[in-house]
């Protein structure tokens, strides 16, 4: 969804708890058929290499090649260190269900941490105008995406969500 096109939006909550659940189906699918069929152990991270490799192509050419958005405002989320990390349980344990516990709950809790380091430039803190916010509320107040209305993309005014678990004023 939207939540891992724009970076101003990456910093949310909802990023870190949705998209790993929905990023996670492919890759487990694919890794359970060449597992089964071949008993090949690296299906989820060829799917997610796949995957990466479409994504990069999408936000090259249509982001940056039609309307010139900046690459680092609409990269893919990483979702690479997850995929090794289900491909190595289910190596080591060849047990499908002990791959879906253990190595899903590693999919899932190395995906923040993997993708920080290209998180992190962007919560740095801006003063613009009057308001803080983050570097990434600021390339999204000067970026406007076309069709979409201000009440779903606002920018929070003071509010330092990216700064601590709670919103503080």
């Amino acid at each position: 969804g939207d939540w891992d096109f724009w970076s101003d939006w990456k910093d949310r909550r909802l990023w870190v708890t949705v998209l790993p659940i929905m990023a996670i189906t492919f890759p487990a699918a694919v890794q359970a058929v060449l597992w089964w069929r071949y008993r090949i152990a690296f299906g989820a991270t060829l799917c997610v290499l796949g995957l990466l490799f479409g994504e990069w192509v999408n936000r090259y050419f249509n982001f940056w090649g039609w309307t010139y958005f900046p690459i680092n405002f609409v990269f893919p989320s990483q979702l690479i260190p997850g995929a090794i990390v289900l491909d190595v349980v289910l190596l080591v344990s060849g047990s499908m269900q002990l791959t879906a516990v253990v190595g899903g709950l590693g999919f899932g809790l190395l995906f923040y941490p993997g993708n920080w380091p290209m998180m992190a430039p962007l919560h740095l803190p801006v003063e613009y105008n009057g308001m803080m916010m983050t570097l990434a509320d600021l390339s999204g107040y000067h970026y406007v995406r076309t069709g979409m209305p201000e009440y779903i993309r606002m920018v929070e005014k003071g509010t330092l969500r990216t700064f601590g678990k709670d919103v503080a004023p």
